[in-house]
């Protein structure tokens, strides 16, 4: 038996693997790899299949000097800027997705945090959201605390994203106007209040092999069931404008090894998705089981309709996960 199946065999029966065991694993033949971790995903998730959307409630003129965000004040990046929208457009949006059969719908803000009020005018709008349209609702509005986040959930939401993007190490070198550190303060934050946690990253930042798999590791002692794995979308303007875009192996190796880490969560393609030539199908077949559909924040996506059909054809059903 090879050592890839012995290994397969270990999480399949609920053991870990090690950091030492995910390099290897990193390293060997993509179609083993890919195989084994699509046994996983199914030992765990069955054909569940956790579909999103999201929608830039707030857009631009951030604070945040994050390298590889056209909405960072400090980058130079031509996006949209405007404030929070009104909660009649929120709205709109969410019924639209839900006509689509999309069960999850995320409102995301630019900035480091919203504040006190703009906390108050969202929670509104959820209440509005989950009356009006009984989507589940997930929210991405930073470096909350824990009265916040408690707030938010009181008015309806049930999730609330906020990615690590990459490993503690990596960390400085993305960002340097919050920390690694003050992201796990919110996302404990988040789970204390009693939401479920959105968490994962962007490869393509420049990081190593070691990055990809310690945020995966960092994610799983975190207790994240909700893992976005971006594929970064270099956008002119932005410090890492000129980094070369990874290629359908490399993500396909990256979310293939994230479900022998992570073996019972949503392994979720997101922001680049559309930069892949199959639009994300082989990851679909190598351990990923969630997207986010539509539009990104700044950048197009593949629509929900044509998601759902990919899904359906690859004998998937629309569920939501880890609720």
């Amino acid at each position: 038996m090879s050592h890839v199946k012995l290994l397969t065999d270990k999480v399949m029966k609920g053991g870990q693997v090690t950091k030492a065991e995910a390099l290897y694993l990193y390293e060997q033949l993509l179609s083993e790899l890919c195989e084994s971790a699509d046994r996983i995903r199914q030992r765990f998730c069955g054909n569940s299949f956790d579909i999103c959307t999201i929608m830039n409630g707030k857009s631009g003129s951030c604070p945040e000097d994050c390298k590889f965000c056209a909405q960072s004040a400090h980058n130079h990046a031509d996006v949209s800027q405007y404030p929070l929208l009104p909660a009649e457009e929120i709205l709109a949006k969410a019924k639209a997705n839900r006509e689509q059969g999309v069960l999850r719908y995320s409102i995301v803000t630019s900035g480091k945090r919203l504040s006190d009020t703009e906390v108050d005018q969202m929670c509104e709008v959820i209440r509005k959201i989950k009356k009006e349209v009984g989507i589940s609702v997930c929210v991405s509005f930073g470096l909350l605390n824990e009265r916040q986040f408690r707030e938010l959930k009181e008015a309806g939401a049930t999730r609330a994203h906020n990615n690590l993007e990459t490993s503690r190490r990596r960390f400085s070198s993305v960002c340097t106007t919050h920390t690694f550190d003050d992201k796990v303060q919110a996302i404990r934050a988040a789970q204390a209040a009693g939401l479920s946690v959105c968490s994962g990253g962007i490869m393509g930042l420049g990081e190593t092999v070691e990055d990809r798999i310690d945020m995966a590791l960092s994610l799983r002692k975190l207790g994240i069931q909700s893992v976005p794995v971006n594929m970064l979308n270099p956008i002119p303007g932005t410090p890492f404008e000129s980094n070369e875009k990874l290629t359908e192996e490399d993500m396909r190796r990256i979310v293939a090894v994230y479900r022998f880490i992570l073996p019972a969560a949503s392994i979720r393609l997101a922001g680049g998705r559309g930069l892949l030539h199959d639009k994300g199908r082989g990851c679909f077949t190598s351990g990923a089981n969630a997207a986010i559909s539509g539009d990104m924040l700044t950048t197009a996506g593949i629509t929900a309709k044509t998601d759902m059909k990919l899904i359906n054809e690859l004998g998937y059903e629309a569920k939501l996960c880890n609720e």
